[in-house]
């Protein structure tokens, strides 16, 4: 005889509960949040690529911001990962395709990077709601963190953009421009 069959059900039945003990997160929860780590991924790859464009114009502090910024970007997506990881889901590392490696403008980065913190604010209040609809509060609590980092994210590319507007590329003011995006951040009072 090849073993009980109710036992081997019973076994099964008992191996599917122990795992659905170790996730604590729901699978739509899970699944928004592996996007979310992949739009993270990309923002980082994005900056980067603008971060070499802006080296090969010589303008090295832009060139920095950007760099920054990529890093930034890999940082939040590893804050997603390890939380999915962390809550008993499955992080998926992202492949990321589609950078662009050739920008119009000076101007043209700034405006792509406030479109894409825009999208990424929007991506971040879709979770949000999924996680009140889905009466996940621990989640919910931890997508605050990323919320109030978008505050500041937009913040910075909208002054960016106002110093174009104000000084202009003509002449010495891209340069100005360059030497001046050290200095725009963000304060919370």
């Amino acid at each position: 005889m090849l073993g009980n069959p109710t036992k081997t059900t019973k076994t099964k039945r008992n191996m599917k509960d122990l795992l659905s003990l170790k996730i604590s997160l729901h699978a739509e929860i899970e699944a928004i949040l592996n996007k979310q780590i992949k739009y993270e991924a990309y923002s980082s790859s994005l900056y980067l690529a603008m971060s070499s464009w802006c080296d090969d114009q010589g303008l090295d502090f832009s060139a920095d911001f950007f760099a920054k910024q990529s890093e930034e970007e890999r940082g939040h997506m590893l804050k997603l990962f390890n939380y999915v990881n962390a809550r008993g889901g499955r992080a998926i590392s992202p492949e990321v395709t589609g950078i662009p490696q050739e920008f119009d403008s000076f101007h043209s980065l700034f405006e792509q990077t406030l479109q894409q913190e825009m999208f990424v604010t929007q991506q971040f209040n879709l979770i949000a709601d999924s996680c009140i609809q889905l009466k996940d509060f621990v989640t919910f609590q931890f997508i605050q963190w990323f919320l109030e980092e978008q505050i500041e994210e937009e913040y910075v590319a909208r002054r960016v953009l106002e110093m174009f507007d104000v000084i202009g590329e003509e002449g010495t003011g891209k340069w100005e421009i360059d030497k001046s995006i050290p200095k725009v951040a963000y304060s919370k009072e």
